[in-house]
């Protein structure tokens, strides 16, 4: 086993450490780096500096963020004198400093293996560059490709200086080793000061459809040769044999890269001692074989593409294929520039969580020197999630609530009921709009077009666990009394959706594990044929037989309704899934379980919840506040367990849940209201903490409203964080402890009451309990962050240049030019109405009624 895998299954052994003592009450796991968020990190022209390096750092690792992931592009017009090439004496210096930097701070380091995307650069030839051909052309010179030119498809997309030339043709062996060598001599003389990985983007060689080699690999790999068989290609497949030959043509561009060009790129990472971070999404190939080739497999959520059952491609390859890693690009152009707020970034991690991501990746900061106005350098397609950005005043709340999760749903095993098999030849054979098939974050055929994706999709909203599962995977599933194995992760069944076409070795494979005791289940039917051309009749009788071996196989083999059968086979079900809104990711222990629950609906979820575990002993572990403190537990029917949860809207928590009886603990703070909501009134003292381009004037109001109304013209200019004072007597009748609800905030809140610190407030809805209260006298404070688009579009409307990039320089979500100035002004501030709940602590009984 290489040294880089050796140091990830290290650090994830740490996390599998023990939670506390059987007799102690329960704690966190331990966190390092790697449990912290991290973030893309565009060096523009690779104009870096140590001293700015320092103090960008330095700022990351006090904002609570783990590691950066270094990014060469193109740089920022007027500081062409301080551009470094890429992999210059200079720039390796520079990559080593900032790797000693890292260590020092304790931050992790990546980059890019390359500068911008994808591979490619100076020293790659038309001859191995990402290749297109013209097949009318090939048919017309009889199969000759020599005979046919064809044309680079592209060149690298956001290069920076030193990093300029062609994308490698992804499906040639060559291209990638001879790219690869390129790196030997510069990343060779790193010594002790490299990275941790290295990283490869998403695929966009768009057009790419050959190799030189590729009529060679074909007839290698489906035993005819391809040139034969171009009419079939030109032809929009009406018959069999045209899609046959159509689905040979694309399982062999995927060969190509699952087999040949990415491997490539994996040993010599581990062989330079790098571990290999990888987004296969995009690709024309298997993804589940690609995502599982790479140490830490990575997908994103891309603007409004944010499809869970997609994402979970890359989580199930890292499940699947043993990786404790799996990461997610997110918030790329999550919203407009300077517009996104902290509740946005926090809703979409939920669905990476959601998605069995445990390894954040902002996209992203950028680098800036500190002597570039306000707003520095920026990049065009990112949440702004750097310093200079006014959300970053309460970033470290974000942060702190992404390392509580990320140190649970790293530990211990993925806890799935389910493997599901992906029939990507069903997809293959299908016509399409070209021969190439790529599968893209916002590709909506994988799911609502195929019978996978409506099979997901059931299981999904049942409350089933579940991954997914690739032939080439099949075929390295074992059985463990009666369990599927693969690794140390364990399912109670694997499901076939309704497929017409699957290979006759992976029926085999799926006969021979439900001979040793596996539940295999065929959604309604079992196959119809095989896939593919080549030895067609052979192959078909072979599958005939299998399939009526199958029927022989009554009760491991079932054949029916998805739903019914898994329910006749007895696979449980999460049913906290019957409450709306409510979705999970569970994480296996040896001594219990933990679940991520989050309340993606509009109700609050306050009452008895069923899970498909039985505890002992349960849990809450607040993600947000990082309290922890037992909950409620009881038996419910079929020896299963549920526990009282309290969730608002939005809120997410985590649920520990122990197989064995434990001393008891403190209990987790849970409220019931015990009167009607009080406006809290008075004469609020508002004034200006930090922020710009200048402080407004403090001023007083007696009904809350947005500071750009009151605050005059540099109020509606300004960006940053405005102090909200209210001297108040408390209610009669209110007692001492009270949830306050600061109803509308723009965008964030950290609230104080008396002198003391009550916690600080990201996203909707802005309540938090506070106490003890005085009867007389008390100073409620609350210090209010706004977003930067005020500001931006001020300086848009008075024609500030601030955006003078190279390339594309800043662009919109819609890909045009970024101009602000006829935005309206955005809400800023506490807009309340501010209210005041008494409530006392929820002591249930064995049976208690909703509050």
């Amino acid at each position: 086993m290489t040294k880089p895998v050796l140091l990830l299954l290290a650090a994830w052994s740490t996390a599998l450490l023990p939670l506390s003592a059987q007799d102690a009450t329960p704690v966190w796991p331990p966190v390092t780096e790697t449990q912290k968020p991290w973030a893309f990190w565009w060096w523009m022209g690779s104009a870096v500096d140590k001293e700015n390096l320092t103090r960008e750092l330095t700022r990351y690792r006090d904002a609570g963020m783990g590691g950066v992931q270094i990014i060469p592009i193109y740089g920022a017009k007027g500081s062409e004198g301080s551009y470094i090439p890429f992999l210059s004496p200079q720039w390796i210096g520079m990559l080593q400093y900032t790797v000693a930097e890292g260590k020092r701070l304790g931050l992790g380091i990546d980059m890019t293996l390359g500068s911008g995307w994808c591979f490619g650069g100076p020293g790659v030839t038309k001859e191995e560059a990402s290749a297109k051909i013209d097949f009318k052309q090939l048919l017309a010179a009889n199969g000759d490709s020599s005979a046919v030119r064809t044309q680079p498809s592209d060149k690298v997309k956001r290069a920076g200086p030193g990093g300029e030339g062609w994308m490698i043709n992804p499906f040639y062996g060559k291209a990638m080793d001879d790219y690869l060598k390129t790196f030997d001599g510069p990343l060779g003389s790193l010594g002790d000061l490299k990275p941790r990985a290295v990283h490869q983007d998403s695929y966009e060689y768009f057009g790419a459809n050959w190799s030189p080699d590729f009529p060679e690999a074909f007839e290698k790999r489906r035993g005819y040769r391809f040139q034969d068989e171009l009419p079939a290609l030109l032809t929009t497949p009406s018959d069999d044999h045209a899609s046959r030959v159509r689905s040979d043509y694309r399982e062999t561009l995927s060969d190509l890269m699952c087999e040949v060009t990415m491997p490539k790129w994996v040993s010599w990472s581990h062989d330079h001692g790098f571990l290999a971070r990888y987004q296969a999404h995009g690709a024309p190939a298997n993804l589940l074989d690609l995502y599982a080739l790479a140490d830490i497999p990575e997908t994103e959520m891309f603007n409004k593409a944010r499809n869970r059952l997609f994402s979970k491609f890359a989580s199930s390859a890292a499940h699947v294929g043993g990786h404790p890693l799996c990461s997610g690009e997110t918030g790329t152009w999550l919203a407009e520039h300077f517009t996104e707020t902290l509740a946005d970034m926090k809703n979409l991690v939920d669905d990476m969580f959601l998605s069995g991501i445990n390894h954040i990746v902002y996209h992203g900061v950028c680098y800036s020197p500190d002597e570039v106005a306000w707003p520095g350098w920026v990049f065009y397609a990112s949440t702004e999630m750097n310093p200079r950005n006014s959300i970053w005043h309460d970033v470290g709340t974000l942060n702190a609530y992404i390392t509580r999760c990320q140190s649970v749903l790293q530990a211990g095993q993925p806890d799935g009921d389910l493997l599901l098999y992906w029939p990507v030849y069903d997809a293959w054979s299908e016509a399409g709009k070209s021969l190439v098939h790529p599968f893209a974050v916002d590709d909506k055929t994988i799911f609502e077009g195929q019978s996978f994706g409506r099979a997901a999709a059931k299981l999904y909203e049942r409350g089933y666990q579940f991954d997914y599962v690739s032939d080439r995977q099949i075929a390295r599933l074992q059985t463990e009394k009666g369990r599927i194995a693969i690794g140390d992760v364990r399912y109670r069944a694997l499901v076939v959706p309704k497929c017409k076409l699957m290979p006759e070795g992976t029926l085999e494979t799926l006969l021979d594990l439900a001979r040793k005791g596996a539940t295999v289940i065929f959604e309604e039917q079992l196959p119809e044929d095989v896939p593919g051309w080549t030895r067609l009749d052979e192959r078909r009788e072979k599958l005939r037989t299998l399939t009526a071996a199958a029927r022989g196989l009554s009760g491991k083999v079932v054949v029916g309704p998805l739903l019914a059968s898994l329910e006749g086979a007895g696979v449980p079900r999460e049913f906290l899934c019957d409450q709306p809104g409510l979705q999970y990711v569970r994480r296996a222990l040896p001594d219990g379980v933990f679940y991520f629950i989050s309340n993606k609906g509009n109700q609050a979820v306050d009452g008895w919840i069923s899970l498909a575990k039985h505890a002992e002993v349960a849990y809450r572990f607040d993600p947000m506040s990082g309290a922890i403190g037992s909950i409620p537990i009881r038996a419910r029917e079929t020896d299963l367990s549920e526990v009282y949860l309290q969730l608002a809207p939005g809120e997410s928590t985590l649920v520990r849940l122990f197989s064995e009886r434990r001393p008891d603990g403190p209990s987790a703070a849970l409220w019931r209201s015990t009167a009607t909501p009080v406006p809290l009134t008075g004469t609020w003292h508002v004034r200006f903490l930090t922020g710009g381009p200048e402080l407004p004037p403090p001023f007083d109001m007696d009904t809350l409203a947005s500071w750009t109304q009151n605050g005059g013209d540099t109020a509606r200019a300004f960006d940053g964080t405005a102090l909200y004072t209210l001297t108040w007597d408390a209610p009669t009748g209110m007692g001492t402890t009270a949830r306050l609800d600061l109803g509308k905030v723009c965008q964030s809140a950290r609230v104080r009451l008396n002198g003391q610190e009550m916690g600080t407030l990201i996203a909707p809805p802005f309540q938090i309990v506070i106490g003890p209260l005085l009867p007389k006298g008390n100073v409620l404070e609350i210090e209010v962050t706004n977003t930067s688009a005020n500001r931006i579009s001020d300086l848009d409307r008075r024609g500030v240049a601030w955006h003078e990039f190279n390339d594309i320089g800043v662009v919109g979500t819609n890909y045009k030019p970024f101009n602000a100035s006829k935005w309206p002004l955005a809400d800023s501030g506490l807009l309340g109405p501010v209210t005041l709940t008494p409530v006392a602590p929820l002591l249930p009984a064995s049976t208690p009624s909703a509050p």
